[in-house]
């Protein structure tokens, strides 16, 4: 990680099953952040593809209603590809603004779609993806899984940065593997707004000895338009999702945050000295480990359906 560097959490809202527009969108958050000294900037979970929150694809226990197909249709159509050209987009503003970009996307894959985070690097463009490992309760219906092979932190000019998707932050292992990687920048994109969020932040930051940030977004219910079915709110101004974006340093200090109920850009500069200095008394991998008692193994190969 270089001695300072300069981040970004973007707070805001998807253009709802538009990819195209959230594209856009997100170019000009970009620049906004850039605009503020940023190097690296945060998006929330699906934020390109959209967080269905609320929607039940008419898929009770045992039974899958047609108007269900309907809106799932609209959901893969609205979701993006990694060479597609929404994401093209994004990579030519990263270039521009000479900025980090960790965004979260709905990625299309056939007819499978996954809650993904992409890495993108000013001059490399991709570099990596980050498919969430376990989605949670009933996001299984609409997201595959995915497995060990995207794991990995990335090594960037800036220091060693991973991503953890929402619920993933309360799996303990997952947390270990991203510490045993050396992660220095742990992104945490989420739909996650609730109250307990912020602790949990705090807890990770100063569990990894590392720099947490958080990203939430914040829309209404008039967001998703007139169509829209889903079972949260009644009235266009109702607050679907009320964002709690937040940047921790690795001994649990909030740095800057928590935002609820708005847009926001949050920035704060993260010092390397901080990270070696927190490890005086702890360090979760080294010498506060135990592996004489303990051990985690993970499987790191991509699993396919099919073999040739």
């Amino acid at each position: 990680m270089k001695s300072k560097v300069k981040v970004a959490v973007v707070q805001d809202s998807s253009v709802p099953f538009d990819a195209a527009a959230t594209a856009e969108k997100t170019c000009l958050l970009i620049g906004q952040a850039a605009a503020r000294g940023a190097e690296l900037v945060l998006f929330p979970e699906a934020f390109l593809g959209t967080y269905p929150k609320g929607l039940t694809f008419d898929a009770p226990i045992g039974r899958r209603l047609p108007a269900g197909r309907d809106a799932y249709l609209r959901y893969v159509d609205g979701a993006v590809e990694l060479d597609g050209p929404e994401l093209k987009t994004v990579q030519a503003a990263a270039r521009e603004n000479g900025i980090f970009v960790v965004l979260g996307i709905i990625e299309r894959l056939g007819a499978t779609l996954y809650c993904t985070v992409v890495f993108i690097d000013p001059q490399r463009g991709l570099i990596g993806k980050r498919r969430k490992l376990m989605p949670t309760g009933a996001e299984r219906l609409v997201w595959g899984f995915g497995d060990g092979s995207t794991l990995d932190v990335m090594t960037t000019p800036l220091g060693r940065v991973g991503a953890v998707i929402c619920w993933e932050n309360y799996m303990p292992a997952m947390r270990m593997s991203q510490y045993a990687q050396g992660v220095e920048i742990y992104c945490a994109p989420t739909a996650d707004d609730r109250a307990t969020w912020l602790p949990t932040m705090q807890h990770i930051a100063m569990e990894g000895r590392c720099y947490v940030l958080s990203a939430g977004q914040v829309i209404t219910r008039g967001a998703f338009g007139a169509n829209w079915r889903g079972i949260i709110g009644d009235k266009p101004e109702d607050v679907v999702m009320r964002g709690a974006s937040v940047i921790v340093g690795p001994l649990g200090e909030v740095l800057a945050g928590p935002v609820y109920d708005e847009c926001a850009i949050l920035v704060a500069e993260l010092d390397r000295d901080m990270l070696t200095k927190s490890k005086l008394d702890f360090d979760p991998v080294g010498h506060y480990a135990r592996p004489d008692v303990f051990s985690l193994q993970v499987d790191r190969q991509p699993k396919e359906a099919v073999v040739f």
